[in-house]
């Protein structure tokens, strides 16, 4: 069991999410992006985050068939390209060095009027259903937390944390989000 991103549960056999949490968003997340010279409608080249597979093949989807756009990838950590794709606090105070930025989370929600799903609790085998409850309950708390976590950390001039960790994160995982990650799996199947 563990807390996967969703691109790899394909190659996960006997894949099945576990719990009520996630990590997702509903629209924007802000932290989750595409970084561009050039607008969406003339970006030809991306080179992709080498830490994430879902935000890549998330970029790869979006620019297929949101933007509708034939791109050419790389993963090179020095080609250059109109866009890259970058992911988390690597993202934090970024957003006004790019002349072009699409927050992906939001991309996708104007795209399929769902929200996203990042990363899920995923087992390979049977887990009991006591574990399950006492583990749902665990995250339950965990996320109550989230006040006094925020509060103990540093300030980022560069990020609002609070409403990162509050309001951008959506962390329950409900029908809607089911229904999006199906959709998504299903868009990385014709790439």
């Amino acid at each position: 069991m563990g807390l996967i991103p969703v691109a790899a549960i394909p190659h996960v056999p006997h894949a099945n999410i576990i719990t009520d949490y996630c990590i997702g968003s509903v629209g924007a997340v802000n932290s989750v992006f595409i970084f561009s010279s050039v607008p969406a409608e003339q970006i030809k080249t991306v080179r992709l985050d080498p830490e994430s597979r879902t935000s890549n093949n998330l970029a790869k989807v979006l620019l297929k068939f949101h933007f509708k756009q034939d791109v050419a990838f790389t993963t090179e950590p020095d080609a250059v390209t109109d866009a890259i794709v970058l992911i988390g606090d690597r993202t934090f105070g970024k957003k006004g060095d790019y002349a072009y930025v699409y927050d992906m989370g939001e991309e996708w929600m104007k795209f399929t009027g769902l929200p996203f799903v990042y990363a899920a609790w995923v087992a390979n085998k049977q887990i009991p259903e006591a574990f399950v409850t006492e583990f749902n309950a665990a995250l339950k708390l965990g996320l109550a937390s989230r006040p006094e976590v925020i509060r103990n950390l540093p300030e980022n001039p560069d990020f609002d944390l609070e409403d990162y960790l509050m309001h951008k994160l959506d962390f329950e995982f409900t029908a809607k989000k089911r229904e999006a990650l199906n959709l998504f799996l299903g868009y990385i199947e014709q790439l």
